[in-house]
């Protein structure tokens, strides 16, 4: 307890320790010593944008690359198996960005020569327009810009059960690959098996590597779930879907609904759709499921909800920096932040799929849809007008007050 020994007192107290300040500050070196170690931890673990250089490209299937990188200037952070990165690339006059499931383990990137992959799946010519660029024209030493790590999809031994049954479909294999690298290593600590889902094994990303560790690792199992009805099957394959009865027979004593068992699923939005269905179906409990956010419908007219008259709409939207105006051009069936990279207007962006809210932005007038799958805004956004630009469509000319890159 502080004695009050007088006003008087008191004041001279002060003016005391005024005079010793100031006395530290004159005899002070100009070389600023001060060190904050939580700011110097934070920075590590999750760094400002930087560069990386390509440093190898091995092809994983016959529509995919894996493509790995080392950082030019950095280390590279820490990250968690099942992380995903953002690629910031330019294509003609766009600039855009990309998350990418990290492919490579994270005991991969620890030391001078770290690295991390991933895997890019080429589309059919109008699909995927990032990551057709990436697989058709990055090369060996070629640099991006990227920032990670990201996401929420990785085990957590305070909240997962020690068993995993990852549900995958298609590129939705890459951070089990990552998972099942690190438990093969012995820096994970669980049971993971893959119910992998594709047409036939010509379309399997990464089965050698799979098969590969599933060799070495007793830990780690992976089921192919071939829907192809002409498709071979190997003697442990499955034929169909990945349906409420297989996810039964993986799981611990056969019984989803227990809780011992913890389910990962990533893949494609119908995927998402049908395997949320065949869970609520067995009764699993919602604590043991986790699903990886994987962008938005490609048709936001077959949502339910969204005023299909407009489907074919165009708008204008007026986007405000500080002082300066621009007016762009947007349609009703694009997100709004494909209308801003269209016309070179910067805006930061991590998941692409409404749930970071690195795109958040303020609206200020107009109209506009958001899937209620992917509104992952706080309810005090939701309250004075906020959106995440990634999962959001004009329904009117709208105005909007975004952040200055």
């Amino acid at each position: 307890m502080t004695k009050i020994k007088g006003l008087i007192e008191d004041i001279s107290g002060a003016i005391r320790v005024t005079k010793k300040r100031e006395e530290a500050f004159k005899n002070a070196k100009d070389e600023n010593l001060y060190v904050d170690p939580i700011n110097q931890v934070a920075r590590a673990l999750h760094p400002s944008p930087f560069l990386v250089k390509v440093i190898k490209i091995e092809d994983v299937s016959i529509t995919s690359r894996m493509f790995t990188f080392q950082a030019v200037n950095n280390t590279l952070p820490i990250f968690q198996a099942g992380n995903y990165v953002s690629i910031r690339v330019k294509i003609g006059n766009t600039v855009t960005s990309r998350p990418y499931s990290i492919s490579s383990a994270p005991y991969e990137a620890r030391g001078e020569n770290g690295f991390f992959s991933i895997t890019v799946r080429r589309g059919e010519d109008g699909t995927g327009f990032v990551s057709n660029y990436l697989y058709d024209h990055l090369k060996i030493q070629d640099t991006l810009e990227v920032e990670m790590p990201f996401g929420h999809f990785y085990f957590e031994s305070l909240r997962d059960s020690k068993d995993i049954v990852g549900i995958a479909g298609g590129s939705g294999i890459t951070p089990f690959y990552s998972m099942a690298k690190e438990i093969a290593h012995g820096t994970l600590d669980y049971n993971l098996t893959i119910l992998y889902g594709s047409l036939s094994h010509l379309d399997i990303i990464l089965e050698k590597e799979l098969d590969e560790i599933e060799r070495k690792c007793d830990r780690v199992k992976v089921i192919h779930v071939l829907s192809d009805e002409n498709a071979k099957l190997n003697p442990e394959d499955l034929k169909g879907y990945i349906s409420r009865d297989v996810i039964k027979k993986y799981s611990i004593d056969q019984d989803p609904k227990n809780g011992k068992t913890t389910y990962f699923i990533c893949g494609p939005l119908p995927m998402y759709k049908y395997i949320k269905g065949e869970l609520d179906g067995l009764n699993v409990p919602k604590r043991r499921i986790r699903m990886e956010v994987f962008g938005t419908d490609k048709d936001v007219s077959k949502i339910e909800g969204f005023p299909i008259e407009v489907k074919n709409e165009q708008y204008k939207i007026t986007v405000v920096r500080g002082i300066k105006e621009d007016v762009i051009d947007a349609y009703a069936n694009e997100p709004i932040i494909v209308a801003l990279e269209r016309h070179g207007i910067l805006i930061r962006s991590l998941c692409r799929s409404g749930e970071c809210g690195a795109c958040r932005c303020k609206v200020l007038e107009g109209e506009f849809f958001i899937p209620k799958d992917v509104d992952y805004r706080r309810l005090a956004d939701k309250r004075f007008n906020y959106i995440h630009t990634c999962s959001c469509y004009p329904l009117s000319d709208m105005k909007i007050k975004i952040t200055i890159l």
